[in-house]
């Protein structure tokens, strides 16, 4: 999987440096066999279950300065569990960065298939009730449409890094995906969606 994400990379052209982020010696391995490099280890601390993605980022950019002596002017975090990720939509996100100054981050979204106005939830005495009550005749088409993180790759200035736990600041861009390329990769259901996409589009059918 994480070839997927090296060979999108690789193919977008956007980078000087593609390096991965790992405590695990076979991941940096197998990194480095698909072109990318793994010039240090991530600390203990940063590489639990629990741990934010900024804070890795951080670290990644002081190591990578520290080593080259090069100073990163924009970076891109590219998760390996996104299967479907294009090298287009790198391109697309490097010239939001570049084109406005004022923007701290770029990252994916797609829309969510179903107005979240009219979600329903699942109370403690196992009855259903709708979360905004107040939507329960609106029409779905009169809804406005959301977006959700689409978890594939997020472009970032260095220095708002400090300062940000999360990438959805005010400073932040959009790269719409369509809904048939994302899915993250979380559990065993994720995975047996991607390998059915995945064969789909093995077979010449549109992702």
């Amino acid at each position: 999987m994480i070839a997927w994400s090296i060979e999108a990379a690789l193919e977008a052209g956007c980078f000087d440096a593609i390096i991965v982020s790992t405590d695990d010696p076979e991941i940096a391995a197998t990194a480095e066999a698909h072109g990318a490099t793994a010039p240090f280890m991530r600390p203990a601390e940063l590489a639990d279950d629990f741990t934010p993605t900024i804070p890795v980022l951080r670290h990644a950019v002081e190591a990578f300065e520290k080593m080259t002596s090069k100073k990163v002017e924009i970076g891109c975090c590219l998760y390996a569990t996104a299967p479907f990720l294009q090298a287009s939509d790198l391109q697309k996100g490097e010239s939001l960065l570049k084109d406005d100054s004022a923007l701290d981050f770029a990252f994916s979204v797609t829309s969510f298939p179903f107005p979240i106005q009219r979600a329903l939830q699942l109370k403690d005495n196992g009855r259903i009730a709708m979360v905004h009550p107040e939507h329960e005749l609106s029409r779905s088409q009169d809804l406005p449409e959301r977006f959700h993180d689409a978890g594939q790759f997020y472009w970032f200035r260095p220095a708002p890094l400090a300062g940000h736990d999360g990438f959805f600041s005010a400073n932040a861009a959009p790269i719409h995906l369509p809904r048939e390329r994302v899915q993250d990769i979380d559990t065993l259901e994720d995975w047996q969606c991607a390998e059915l996409a995945h064969e789909l589009l093995e077979k010449g059918g549109r992702l």
